[in-house]
C-alpha cells in the first residue's frame, strides 16, 4: 500500500467518482486483488466543494440520521449537505460502496478528502489520476 492517488473532484459526478474511488480503495483494479486482504491503495480527493450531482437529486434526495435522543430523527436534503459538508458527502458515498465488514473500516481510513486544492500529503508522493468525464 505504498501507492497514493490524487482525484480532482472539479466538475465530476458524485456517484461515478465515488465508484472509482471505492474500486481503488478495495484494490479491484490490481492483478493481486484478494477480497479478504487489504490490497487497495490510498486516495486523496481535492476540490470536494466543486463536485456535482445530476438531475434533481439535490432537491429530492434526503439523508436521515438519529441524534440518540428521544425524538431525535433528523432529515437533511442533499443540497444542504453539499453546501455544509461536501467532504463528508463524498466520504459517505464512498463508504456505502465498500463492503460492510471490518476490512472496509480500514479501507475508508485511507481516504482523505479536502475541500480546497491543497492537501498535506506531499510526503506520500501521490500520483494524479486522469479525470474521467461522463
Amino acid at each position: 500500500m505504498n501507492t497514493w492517488h490524487v482525484v480532482d473532484a472539479t466538475g465530476q459526478t458524485l456517484g461515478r467518482m465515488a465508484n472509482e474511488i471505492a474500486t481503488m480503495l478495495m484494490g479491484k483494479h490490481r492483478v493481486d486483488y484478494t477480497p479478504y486482504m487489504l490490497v487497495g491503495e490510498g486516495v486523496i480527493v481535492i476540490n470536494a466543494d466543486k463536485v456535482r450531482v445530476t438531475g434533481n437529486k439535490a432537491d429530492t434526495r434526503e439523508y436521515t440520521y438519529y441524534t440518540g435522543f428521544p425524538g431525535g430523527l433528523r432529515h437533511i436534503l442533499m443540497r444542504d449537505y453539499l453546501e455544509k459538508a461536501p467532504d463528508e458527502m463524498i466520504r459517505l458515498a464512498v463508504r456505502r460502496m465498500l463492503p460492510k465488514n471490518q476490512l472496509a473500516r480500514k479501507m475508508i481510513s485511507r481516504l482523505k478528502v479536502y475541500r480546497g486544492a491543497v492537501h498535506p500529503h506531499v510526503a506520500q508522493k501521490p500520483a494524479a489520476r486522469p479525470a474521467k468525464k461522463a
